[in-house]
């Protein structure tokens, strides 16, 4: 589940780590009204405003039909006013969002942070993350923020760091110094480095997350080591043990499809192919998106239904799967393993009378306990849908339909 940066940042802030302070508004009023409380809790006289997406590069990003940038300074109240007005309600179009865009329903106003002092000012890159080579945590950093980490793992690899984390032992002291070090800090700058680094390692393990990314991690001119910016990743099947954070999701910003799907326990992501895939088991949806992509089709979308594929959740799987505009043919994959063919081919018809005509072609393939009785039911079903046994049937038959 991914987290707006306002969200992460107030998880950070909950286990010690240092942040640029902000308040979160939904309208132009409130956009004022929350920096007039922040110039009053921080002292700033300029103000940032944010635009709150589940997407990057939104500094590099623009408004839909203006200059506006996702990110922008204020340098006062008319600023923060008039910025806010230009974003809030608008579409944001970012490297990640491609073309469409998304619709900003939040700005986040949040204070100065680039004021002067008596040393340099700096940014860096900072990230905990899950090696699954190793099967153990890292610490992934870098001198260049503020910037695409990509680009500079393309362009400068050599300044890309990396301290890999024993399970065992947890993160060490050492390890929060040589990274300190190699981050070029010194004086008290280093001292909060440390810091910074134990308290984020602590904030991504107690959180069940999958990713914390600090981008930039940023040293103040006097000397403080903050988190100008946060993108935070939970783990979906840890959401259990947060129900705080789960109450976090933002359903606005997700593809209301897969919205739909989760509520029903089912496990879909959308695609931009053209052949839709029902299938139980994840495994067997990837081995499907493949045979699917050998036939010369491509996937419209990922779909699991589970070990219990009865005739409500297949019917369910069917009307989402159609949503998809793009869907020129189904193709169901299923292994009677839990559950037998019979019963689940028996769902399919079922499930097809009761949705009433489909207009694109059905490949339905079921293999395991009662395959073959499974294929009769189908077969004299008298609905207009094609019938295997074998996985290579079922993609020469999408290739089939496709043409």
């Amino acid at each position: 589940m991914n987290l707006h940066e306002y969200q992460g940042k107030q998880i950070l802030k909950k286990f010690g780590v240092a942040i640029q302070e902000g308040i979160v508004a939904e309208t132009p009023e409130q956009a004022v009204e929350a920096a007039k409380e922040l110039q009053k809790q921080t002292g700033t006289g300029w103000w940032v405003v944010k635009a709150q997406i589940h997407a990057g590069g939104r500094g590099k990003g623009k408004i839909v039909g203006s200059e506006q940038r996702g990110v922008a300074l204020a340098k006062s109240l008319d600023d923060v006013a008039a910025i806010s007005k230009n974003i809030l309600g608008n579409t944001l179009v970012t490297i990640q969002t491609g073309d469409a865009g998304k619709v900003v329903n939040k700005v986040l106003i949040a204070q100065d942070v680039y004021y002067p002092g008596p040393s340099e000012v700096k940014e860096f890159y900072m990230s905990v993350l899950l090696n699954r080579a190793t099967n153990r945590n890292i610490i992934m950093y870098s001198t260049e923020g503020g910037m695409s980490i990509e680009d500079v793992a393309h362009d400068t690899p050599e300044k890309i760091f990396k301290e890999e984390i024993d399970p065992k032992v947890g993160l060490q002291p050492f390890q929060a110094r040589k990274i300190a070090f190699n981050l070029g800090v010194s004086g008290n700058a280093f001292k909060e480095m440390v810091k910074f680094v134990s308290a984020l390692y602590k904030a991504y393990e107690s959180t069940d997350a999958s990713m914390f990314e600090i981008n930039p991690l940023f040293k103040t001119s006097d000397d403080k080591i903050i988190a100008v910016d946060s993108k935070v990743n939970i783990d979906d099947n840890a959401l259990y043990r947060h129900p705080d954070y789960a109450a976090m999701r933002d359903k606005s910003e997700e593809d209301p499809t897969e919205v739909e799907a989760s509520e029903h326990e089912l496990n879909y992501v959308k695609l931009d192919g053209n052949v839709g895939c029902m299938v139980n088991g994840a495994g067997l949806a990837m081995a499907t998106m493949d045979i699917i992509k050998l036939a010369g089709g491509d996937p419209a979308n990922f779909l699991d239904v589970g070990g219990t594929a009865n005739a409500a959740r297949v019917e369910r799987a069917f009307r989402i799967i159609l949503k998809d505009k793009n869907v020129k043919a189904i193709l169901v994959n299923i292994f009677g393993g839990i559950v037998r063919c019979d019963r689940v081919a028996q769902g399919i018809v079922d499930a097809y009378k009761n949705i009433g005509e489909i207009r694109v072609p059905i490949i339905i393939r079921l293999q395991g306990t009662n395959a073959v009785e499974a294929k009769k039911i189908i077969d004299e079903s008298g609905l207009k849908v094609y019938s295997a046994i074998q996985l290579k049937e079922a993609a020469q038959l999408v290739s089939e339909v496709l043409k």
